[in-house]
């Protein structure tokens, strides 16, 4: 067991270090040219886009249209994205390539934006119906934008795996091992059963009402979160102004290699800000394409903005705050050992008192556990595409729900280095798929925009872009996608009413 433990942690290494980075670099750069740097330009429609609420035929959302709004989409795709590593996985960051760290995670976040943009815009046009929901992701793009249909399965099987069963472990391990540490019960077993069995039943209590009940709750558990985190960074922000310029001094400088610090090289800084960047938004991962293609909006393009702003909100936001924090707390020495969330924990203590270490417990508690919810639905959605069977798909909760326990009491280095393999799969399969997809992401921006530029909410038929193969929705029946009075007066007005 400890020799394939080896072998697969070496392979990791080798993958994450020199291969999968300058993929996604890559890509994030193609993409970013393509689209003339959308994920910088469209804030605003980004922040528009979140918040719009699907027009319908009645009072109730969704009604006549199936899905869930747009932010309850951002929401399940941010569950997912911000968990343990936001706040665990930066201090590692951290301690490991100094201050740097943080510019190189700025700058990955940057540019996986437009790649989170072009992945979530072509879930959405490849979308299927799924009784009054929708689902969609990697593998129906893959399917029905390239017919590649063994392409869409083996990455169905690697998220199944990753993300339904391995990250969720890793989540209630972490949530295990922090409320372990805040009431001193670091070395009882029966103490962290009790929490996995506590953390098991609630998570079996909401995914069990499927993918609505998911997205009722992560609307509030996201936002909640985040309110009360940035609270906090704020409150030490204000506290330690006159830290901030010197901090930020430090970010750049060791980030571009003007100032070094024991060990913490200019390559070190980099590798681990991109590294961190990576693994924390997800961006060209395939994983929030599943979340993005439940929404229920007018025009493709706007849940690729708002699966863009979910990046920004993963790194530019939580990650940030817990990077401020560590950085304006006591001095760190780094480059010598990988710290956790007991730097965080340390960080903030510092400044707060003793209750800042179980504050972060608290954060990462809600940070893990919709995390969990997060994950889980992305593993369902790919496991409804591999078979629409209930008894697979309630046999597979259960082993869900076993593996969010075992999170808490196993040891699981293994498991969590074929993790690694997995997530280093989807990430090949979705590049592969999403690079000649690419045009097809521009053409839709170029139709948003033409719209937009003439005054009116854009909306999509798929009638506007007649040579893709393989679109099921789109076809103008639902409410969402019809004009409204005004819009129809100046299509008309300007002689358009036929092309838009």
């Amino acid at each position: 067991m400890e020799f394939l433990e080896n072998v697969v942690t070496t392979f990791n290494d080798g993958v994450w270090t020199y291969i999968l980075p300058w993929l996604l670099i890559g890509a994030g750069l193609l993409f970013g040219a393509r689209t003339a740097v959308v994920q910088i330009r469209k804030v605003p429609d980004m922040l528009r886009a979140v918040v719009e609420r699907p027009k319908t035929d009645d009072e109730d959302e969704g009604a006549g249209s199936g899905g869930i709004s747009a932010f309850k989409a951002f929401t399940i795709s941010a569950a997912s994205r911000v968990g343990t590593g936001n706040v665990a996985g930066v201090a590692v960051a951290i301690s490991l390539g100094g201050p740097g760290a943080v510019f190189w995670m700025w700058i990955i976040a940057l540019l996986g934006g437009a790649t989170a943009f072009v992945e979530s815009t072509l879930a959405q046009l490849w979308k299927v119906r799924n009784g009054d929901t929708y689902r969609g992701g990697p593998a129906y793009y893959m399917k029905r934008g390239l017919g590649w249909g063994p392409l869409g399965v083996l990455f169905s099987i690697a998220i199944v795996f990753t993300f339904g069963l391995v990250y969720n472990s890793f989540q209630t391990n972490a949530i295990a091992e922090a409320v372990a540490f805040s009431f001193g019960r670091e070395d009882d077993a029966t103490f962290g059963s009790i929490i996995g069995i506590i953390i098991a039943i609630a998570a079996g209590l909401i995914i069990f009402g499927g993918v609505k009940r998911i997205a009722n709750i992560t609307q509030v558990v996201v936002p909640f979160m985040a309110l009360a985190y940035l609270l906090i960074g704020g409150f030490v922000v204000i506290t330690n102004f006159d830290k901030v310029p010197g901090m930020l001094g430090d970010i750049i400088g060791h980030a571009l290699g003007f100032k070094e610090i024991a060990g913490a090289s200019i390559g070190a800084a980099m590798m681990k800000g991109i590294q961190r960047g990576l693994f924390s938004n997800e961006a060209g991962e395939g994983s929030a394409p599943n979340a993005a293609a439940t929404a229920t909006v007018s025009h493709p393009v706007k849940q690729g903005l708002v699966q863009t702003l979910g990046v920004y909100f993963d790194t530019i936001v939580v990650c940030t705050i817990t990077a401020f924090l560590i950085l304006l707390g006591p001095e760190v020495a780094y480059g010598e050992e990988a710290e956790g969330v007991s730097l965080t924990q340390a960080a903030l203590s510092a400044e707060v008192g003793h209750w800042g270490i179980h504050f972060v417990s608290f954060i990462l508690f809600f940070l893990a556990f919709s995390s969990i919810l997060g994950n889980y639905y992305l593993a369902e959605a790919n496991l409804e595409y591999l078979t629409t069977n209930k008894t697979v798909l309630n046999i597979f909760r259960l082993v869900v729900l076993f593996f969010v326990w075992f999170g808490a009491v196993g040891s699981l280095p293994l498991v969590f280095a074929l993790a690694d393999t997995g997530a280093a799969t989807m990430v090949i399969l979705n590049i592969i798929a999403i690079v000649p997809l690419s045009g097809v992401a521009i053409q839709l921006l170029k139709n948003f925009n033409e719209q937009r530029s003439k005054g009116i909410d854009p909306v999509f038929h798929r009638d506007m872009l007649p040579d893709v193969p393989g679109v099921e929705c789109w076809d103008g029946s639902d409410p969402v996608t019809r004009r409204s009075d005004a819009d129809r007066k100046i299509l008309r007005d300007r002689g358009e009413a036929d092309r838009y």
